[in-house]
């Protein structure tokens, strides 16, 4: 079982950046295919909002990965009274 936390951890540091390399890539063809005026400015403020939530998320996966791949989760307690 440690084996996979470790594996998952890796895999979840690698998705994070994966994962906003993806949106921006995303962003800028949606930008770049909106018509221009209103339309381009309403596509970007809505690609910036959603690359502007999933950095913190995508920050906290590659976090959540570090430990993985660490190991700090092997040490968590069987019950309360352990604490």
């Amino acid at each position: 079982m440690n084996a996979l936390k470790k594996f998952l951890g890796i895999v979840w540091m690698l998705l994070g950046p994966v994962i906003i390399i993806f949106l921006f890539m995303q962003a800028s063809e949606k930008i770049g295919l909106a018509a221009e005026g209103i339309a381009r400015t309403n596509t970007t403020l809505q690609w910036s909002i959603i690359i502007l939530i999933f950095i913190p998320i995508c920050a906290g996966l590659v976090i959540f990965g570090y430990y993985g791949w660490k190991g700090e989760y092997e040490k968590l307690p069987g019950s309360s009274a352990d604490l």
